[in-house]
């Protein structure tokens, strides 16, 4: 994508998923474009994330889920697993995407393996998180003809529960969705 090329060409709700992607990458370039290392790393009250907290979070949160869903896509593509039906998430998976939309209205406790780093740079956080968006889109390009509805993965973060690969990448979309809704708000909090 860093070329502003595509792979290969989506329809239906990949490419829905396609472009939920290009506009967080767009609204996250926008939202560091400009913005000073103190106002990235300005927190509205104790406990509260930066938008450099917010990012780094989402770039942990993005490497951690395709950990584990890249082995079983591999696995289903070497099987010949390919797409039957369009990539949407089932009840449960659906109801867990919505329940991540912004506007937030409830707020979650990031699982530990996602926190974010305690005040990272922004310029660092940022990178981080194109970096980690960036495969996010690859992963979507790479596994489009296999079957990621029919494909389950582990949960990175819920013991027991398993996920379509579509459930996976809705979730990433609307946890980008999320995080990047609270660093906005960050942003005007700080009057930037």
């Amino acid at each position: 994508m860093t070329d502003g090329t595509r792979e290969r060409v989506l329809d239906g709700s990949l490419a829905e998923l396609d472009r939920a992607f290009f506009a967080s990458e767009r609204s996250a370039r926008t939202l560091v474009d400009g913005l000073s290392e103190t106002h990235g790393t300005w927190r509205a009250a104790p406990g509260s994330w930066s938008v450099a907290e917010c990012l780094d979070h989402l770039a942990v949160g993005n490497r951690v889920y395709l950990e584990a869903m890249a082995p079983p896509a591999a696995r289903a593509r070497s099987e010949g697993r390919l797409q039957r039906s369009d990539a949407v998430p089932g009840l449960i998976g659906g109801w867990f995407v919505r329940s991540l939309e912004p506007p937030v209205t409830r707020r979650l406790r990031a699982p530990r393996k996602i926190v974010p780093r305690a005040g990272p740079p922004l310029a660092d956080a940022a990178a981080a998180f194109f970096a980690a968006h960036a495969q996010v889109v690859a992963f979507l390009h790479d596994y489009a003809d296999v079957d990621l509805a029919g494909v389950r993965f582990p949960n990175p973060f819920i013991r027991g529960v398993r996920f379509s690969l579509a459930t996976g990448l809705h979730v990433l979309a609307a946890h980008e969705r999320r995080h990047l809704w609270q660093a906005w708000n960050v942003r005007g909090a700080c009057g930037v």
